[in-house]
């Protein structure tokens, strides 16, 4: 295949996955937005122009998520059109076969990966990290009550007792807490003081706490600022409170090695490092999966059974990537392993198919 066509069917990708971006975006930033505005309208300070900072902040990241999807679509989309206006049905005609067609599309998905992991993710984890940033503000004061689900619960052990605390959001990747909640126990285990702070910061050997209500013995006593003694290391409450989608691609390997280095075994960033490193490859298993359904020419379009069936085999590759990644996060498989087997299997499974097809 000449350089002229391969160039054709690479642009005509690009162009269809530029499109299928920009219009899942515009989708999803009026879902959200709508979303966010009514659960936050009636708090002080809500102005519409936050709540579109804040659904345009968190953009980035929601779209990281569809990355895999969006490769599907447009690639369907691409060899759909192509199969339409005959395209796909002259270049074999001249002697072009299946892979050589293919091979600007998978180098297409292949680029959109690198894109979505060196670019959209470090944005993604900067931008995420603001709009939480901007959102506490937003509800600050609203309400000291942690709910189960708000962020992870830790207890930390000190020389004179335990401290269990919680939080009902977790900032700075994990060293800074909103509207957090210290109970702190004697001895025995009995709870004998409980502070709640607007803000919490782990500095070294102690928890900074700002804008305090203490309650001890019935009685309430505000103040300013108070401290709370521990012995945790800020790379273990990363481990522990910080969720992975909130540190860029470039900063992963450092945390991974630091964690490790305190006997943590950090299978969260691990996990998170090793998926983003396979997010390209699987965008190439993606397309693969597209061309099984969407190279078979029709005189009146495409079979909408085959294009189904190819949505779903593309949706359950990805719950099957999500369940994986699950048991990677939990350490009952190698990070490495739940990232990559996936991608392999649906790459045999595509290659195998076009081979059968195309090669007998």
């Amino acid at each position: 295949m000449g350089w002229t066509l391969g160039r054709y069917f690479f642009f005509r990708y690009v162009a269809i996955t530029i499109w299928f971006f920009i219009g899942l975006l515009a989708l999803v930033f009026l879902i959200d937005f709508t979303e966010l505005s009514g659960r936050t309208t009636g708090l002080p300070g809500f102005t519409y122009g936050t709540a579109m900072a804040i659904s345009g902040l968190r953009m980035p990241m929601i779209m990281l998520q569809t990355v895999p999807f969006v490769g599907l679509f447009s690639a369907m989309a691409t060899l759909v059109s192509l199969n339409r206006r005959y395209e796909l049905v002259i270049a074999r005609s001249a002697g072009v076969s299946a892979w050589q067609f293919l091979l600007p599309c998978c180098i297409g998905a292949l680029l959109f990966g690198v894109v979505s992991v060196g670019i959209i993710n470090p944005l993604a984890a900067h931008a995420f990290s603001l709009s939480e940033q901007i959102e506490t503000e937003l509800r600050s004061g609203k309400s000291n009550t942690v709910s189960a689900d708000a962020a992870p619960w830790i207890r930390q052990k000190t020389s004179s007792g335990d401290t269990i605390i919680g939080a009902r959001a977790i900032l700075d990747q994990g060293l800074e807490m909103a509207d957090a909640v210290f109970f702190i126990l004697d001895q025995q285990g009995n709870i004998v003081e409980r502070k709640d702070a607007a803000r919490a910061y782990l500095r070294d050997g102690y928890w900074e706490l700002q804008d305090v209500k203490t309650f001890r013995n019935g009685t309430i006593q505000p103040v300013a600022s108070d401290r709370v003694p521990t012995n945790l290391k800020p790379e273990f409450v990363q481990e522990r409170l910080a969720r992975p989608e909130t540190i860029p691609f470039y900063d992963l390997p450092g945390k991974i090695e630091v964690a490790r280095s305190f006997g943590l075994k950090a299978n969260a960033f691990a996990m998170q490092f090793d998926s983003l490193v396979a997010l390209p490859f699987l965008l190439v298993a993606m397309t693969l999966i597209a061309a099984t359904v969407s190279m078979r020419f029709a005189r009146m379009g495409q079979s909408a059974t085959m294009i189904l069936g190819g949505v779903v085999a593309g949706f359950l590759l990805y719950v099957v990537s999500v369940l994986v990644k699950a048991f990677g996060v939990a350490g009952f498989v190698p990070t490495a392993i739940a990232a990559w087997v996936p991608v392999v299997v649906a790459m045999f499974f595509g290659v195998t198919f076009l081979l059968y097809k195309e090669d007998g």
